[in-house]
């Protein structure tokens, strides 16, 4: 038997996952019956989810257009030098997300990954003038971190956060 040091994922709470991830503001009555699982039973795998940091928060999918708004996509390529504690700290702390939200900028997700781009941010913006703003801003803030920044802007989102969009023949407009 293998061994692991993170806590296993039990079926219980994955059936309760999946339901926070279709609807999280679902009534607990019906997360309950669609679980098969009593109301109580369903109240306290969430709050557990939630004290053991598996479920870090919940959120709105909202439409970008309908808020004035575009979603970009910052591909960064770090370089080989070792980055240094300060720009750590940095990288970590919400200061630089307030810098950019005097240009209007959300901040979506922020993700260090492994493949050809070793750091991906996804943000909102006014446009594509903002949204190149901020990439030169991250290019000027972060110098001796990325050798590579390539920005895309999303068309359009058939699904997100695992919500199918309601606007989804929108799509055949664009194709």
């Amino acid at each position: 038997m293998v061994k692991t040091s993170k806590k296993q994922i039990k079926i219980d709470e994955k059936k309760v996952i999946d339901q926070l991830q279709k609807n999280c503001m679902e009534n607990l009555d019906v997360f309950a019956q669609t679980c098969g699982f009593s109301r109580q039973k369903v109240w306290r795998i969430i709050k557990n989810l939630e004290k053991n940091r598996m479920v870090w928060g919940y959120t709105a999918i909202i439409d970008p257009e309908s808020i004035q708004q575009k979603h970009y996509i910052l591909l960064m390529k770090r370089n080989t030098q070792r980055i240094n504690e300060r720009t750590t700290n940095l990288l970590l702390s919400r200061q630089f997300e307030e810098v950019v939200s005097n240009l209007g900028i959300t901040i979506q997700t922020s993700s260090y990954t492994h493949g050809e781009y070793d750091w991906i941010a996804t943000f909102l913006a006014p446009n594509i003038i903002y949204a190149k703003k901020f990439s030169e801003l991250v290019k000027t803030t972060y110098p001796e971190i990325f050798q590579k920044i390539d920005l895309l802007e999303t068309l359009f989102d058939i699904k997100r956060q695992n919500i199918p969009n309601p606007n989804a023949k929108k799509i055949k407009e664009i194709l």
